[in-house]
């Protein structure tokens, strides 16, 4: 050990990561978790008498990072691979969209349509550097490449079903991130989509990784929350709610950065200000058990702006339907902005207009099927990439204080928010905290005494 002793504020994934990476080059690691259980947005959730992810993951074939985390934690043997289906809801009709005919069949869009949205795809997939495009507003590159009535008919529609009123300000690296990763699930040849998941979720994973953690004296404390952090001379003081503070050389935040800017008021002025200026996207996601399928389709996107989700997720077109007794499990997310009048539906309410919506999507579906229905809220879940967000807007990892570190999501410049991404942060970020995550050197005074 090198004899520092880091805290990491935040045991999502990208927490436990750095945890594990900071334990290996000899740090003493503390994780400390504000709930009561780590894997902030992989962590799992009770719906009826299974467990699952509390909201929608999945991993791709090019998922690098997630399958050599996997490898590490000796959970490749459980990860398990399907071909799936994509659906598209628009002006009141279900359509497949799942092979290149079944595209070229899609009545919503002209040939010369659909030949511009294939190319705006094919194009977002080569580009590696996509730093010059965030001058650009995504709605404006889209038009360039798309043409407008496919803007106005798909582009859109699903810009503002993840974005809100957000789209507006969103860069064109955003879109193309999505487009970049929604590309890279589909297998060169036929194209199929391929999606692969851990059996038991990501409750499975992170209790190999919690093992792993201890194994390497990593302590994990959940239930702490951090109500404020002081920078001293030579390291940090943490306070917590309901009990004493603590003392450590580094502490390492991956928490929103809003959450930053209230926990640290010795950062400076600009800082705080630039901490701020980051714009979150959350979530509200319903989550159900029900005892028929819906359509069969992995994601189904939608475009019409009455029905109050932003997709349909089944689960269980890729999941093992013997996983829960036999039964289909569904997620319905709506992503919402901070302002969003959303956020003040209770939960009865939320369940009663996302099922209704869903007896007008499928004639066939009945409320009375459903067995378990749950919501989960995340209020700072994504951070927008907006205009110029890596030169005027993402935080960097060294902070004004000598000893408090940053490493969060929203510093995923070009990349959709999702575990591979995160766990390719922590890889990069742990090798750029490496040098400064050494112990304090005593202070010696002109008598040349330690004090």
């Amino acid at each position: 050990m090198n004899g520092c002793k880091v805290a990491i504020v935040g045991g999502g994934i990208l927490g436990l990561e750095l945890a594990a990476r900071l334990s290996a080059d000899g740090c003493a690691v503390t994780v400390f978790e504000g709930a009561s259980q780590s894997g902030g947005l992989a962590a799992p959730a009770p719906i009826g008498t299974y467990t699952w992810d509390r909201f929608y993951h999945v991993i791709l074939g090019s998922d690098s990072y997630l399958q050599a985390f996997l490898n590490d934690l000796g959970l490749s043997h459980q990860l398990r691979w399907g071909t799936t289906r994509t659906g598209f809801y628009v002006d009141g009709r279900l359509y497949s969209m799942s092979s290149t005919l079944e595209f070229l069949r899609f009545p919503p869009l002209s040939l010369v349509d659909k030949a511009r949205l294939a190319a705006t795809i094919w194009h977002a997939s080569g580009i590696k550097n996509w730093k010059p495009l965030e001058s650009l507003l995504a709605t404006e590159w889209l038009r360039t490449w798309s043409g407008q009535r496919t803007v106005d008919r798909i582009w859109l529609p699903l810009l503002r079903a993840k974005l809100g009123d957000n789209y507006r300000r969103a860069s064109a690296a955003f879109i193309g991130a999505i487009i970049t990763r929604m590309y890279a699930a589909r297998r060169s040849g036929m194209k199929r989509e391929v999606f692969g998941y851990v059996e038991g979720g990501y409750a499975t994973v992170l209790r190999a990784c919690e093992d792993r953690l201890r194994r390497l004296g990593v302590e994990l404390r959940a239930g702490r929350a951090v109500t404020g952090i002081r920078s001293r001379p030579d390291g940090v003081t943490l306070d917590f709610a309901g009990g004493p503070s603590e003392e450590v050389d580094r502490v390492v935040l991956t928490i929103p950065c809003s959450r930053i800017a209230d926990l640290c008021p010795q950062l400076t002025a600009a800082e705080q200000t630039r901490l701020r200026r980051v714009t979150y996207q959350g979530i509200i996601c319903a989550s159900f058990l029900c005892r028929q399928p819906l359509a069969g389709y992995y994601v189904t996107n939608i475009t019409d702006s009455w029905v109050p989700f932003t997709a349909v997720i089944e689960t269980t077109s890729l999941v093992d339907r013997a996983t829960f007794g036999g039964n289909n499990l569904v997620y319905l997310p709506r992503y919402v902005t901070q302002d969003d009048p959303f956020w003040n539906k209770s939960d009865a309410e939320i369940q009663r207009e996302f099922l209704a919506a869903l007896q007008r999507m499928y004639p066939r579906f009945s409320s009375t099927d459903v067995i378990a229905f749950q919501i989960a809220r995340v209020r700072e879940m994504l951070a927008v990439s907006t205009l110029g967000y890596s030169d005027e807007v993402l935080p960097p990892v060294r902070t004004s204080l000598d000893n408090v570190f940053i490493v969060n999501s929203a510093q995923i410049a070009h990349g959709t928010l999702n575990v591979n991404e995160t766990l390719a942060l922590a890889v990069t970020k742990s090798a750029e905290l490496s040098p400064y995550l050494r112990p304090a050197l005593p202070r010696v005074s002109a008598a040349g005494v330690a004090c």
